[in-house]
């Protein structure tokens, strides 16, 4: 099974709940990771915080403040989502199926790789 929280930022669907300005507490703080200078004086790292839920998220993926807070809104969004609906959101519907495709992938390398060696194998029997 998948973790809830952990399908978010998987979806192009448009069919998600609303969140208001009204249920979000936004912070601005300084961002980590790599960067150096440029990370460590600036405040773009976006916390966003849905209170009803108490689900909190932090984006620092771009230098941009603006980007981050959009950013941040779209992953809060489908968090909260999957929070109230649960197995019945298209996120997780989304992410269960790309899982499925993987799966799928996987198991069709696996079987080639096997052919193949079945294959060299019997050219080795041949040249013997």
């Amino acid at each position: 099974s998948v973790p809830l929280l952990q399908a978010a930022r998987k979806s192009n669907s448009l069919n998600l709940l609303e969140v208001t300005e009204a249920e979000l507490e936004e912070q601005f703080v300084r961002g980590d990771g790599p960067g150096g200078q440029a990370t460590n004086k600036t405040n773009n790292c976006v916390v966003l915080k849905h209170i009803p839920s108490g689900i909190v998220v932090k984006c620092h993926q771009t230098r941009s403040v603006e980007k981050n807070r959009k950013i941040a809104r779209e992953i809060l969004r489908e968090k909260v989502d999957l929070f109230y609906k649960g197995e019945d959101s298209d996120v997780f519907k989304e992410k269960k199926a790309s899982e499925k495709q993987k799966q799928e992938k996987k198991r069709r390398v696996k079987e080639n790789l096997e052919r193949k060696k079945l294959f060299k194998e019997m050219q080795q029997l041949d040249k013997e």
